[in-house]
């Protein structure tokens, strides 16, 4: 009985091999031998891995198809895991490893923020999601929000090809893309955070109108003058060493 997609978990299949390729690809680094793998679905992607990987773990969250992955790769070093990837113990993978994955696009910021903030850490992750929110992520300064600086601060971020959506079984309604995490330690501390979504909670209103409380906008004025920024910036202007500069200078 052939498997059907489940809508409601955002199933769309990519079956493109040279697109599939190109993200196990990416997920290789010299010296991690194991893979993590988000919604294998029906293994199009996890056969790509198990090629470049001693070991390949697999959370599939739909019982149906978790249950019959493992009879498409007899003999191979695959684990199958039946569980909500949110809910799954990071701790328990074997490292250094690798996370790879074509993620169902409602769940692509806690998926990231979960795998960034993990103690046990990965080496690399290589995602295929949604192109505006792939670009989005990778954002320069002008075009910053609370999630790019959030996953700038704690890896280094690179865009791959983008996949459009006709590309997909049954195709989705926008194009994707895939996105390349390498963590590191992060550059500004948690706390600036709070500033940060303070700064955003207005995102087209100038910084300084959303700052002000504790200290009034001519107070702000001068402290964004000796710091050299504009006081007509927006918050998507500022990059993390502005925000970590100006969080200092308001303690």
């Amino acid at each position: 009985m052939a498997l059907k997609n489940n809508k409601s978990l955002g199933q769309h299949w990519l079956k493109n091999r040279v697109i599939l390729d190109d993200i196990a690809d990416f997920a290789v680094k010299e010296g991690v031998e194991n893979c993590l793998e988000i919604g294998p679905g029906l293994g199009t992607l996890t056969s790509s891995l198990l090629k470049r990987f001693k070991k390949v773990t697999s959370v599939e969250f739909d019982e149906n198809l978790a249950k019959n992955l493992p009879k498409s790769f007899p003999g191979k070093n695959l684990e199958v895991i039946n569980a909500d990837f949110l809910k799954f113990d990071l701790n328990t993978v074997e490292g250094p490893y690798s996370v790879a994955g074509n993620i169902p696009y409602y769940i692509t910021s806690p998926i990231i923020e979960r795998l960034l903030l993990a103690e046990n850490k990965p080496e690399r992750i290589v995602l295929l999601i949604q192109k505006e929110v792939a670009e989005r992520i990778a954002a320069e300064d002008g075009k910053q929000s609370v999630l790019s600086l959030f996953v700038q601060n704690r890896a280094d971020v690179e865009l791959g090809p983008v996949v459009v959506k006709g590309e997909f079984t049954p195709p989705p309604k926008v194009d994707s893309e895939i996105i390349i995490l390498n963590p590191k330690a992060p550059e500004i501390k948690e706390e600036v955070f709070k500033l940060i979504k303070t700064g955003f909670s207005s995102p087209r209103k100038k910084l300084i109108a959303n700052l002000a409380g504790p200290k009034s906008k001519e107070e702000l004025k001068n402290l964004f003058e000796k710091l050299g920024l504009d006081e007509n910036a927006r918050p998507a202007d500022l990059s993390l060493k502005d925000w970590e500069r100006l969080h200092e200078s308001m303690l």
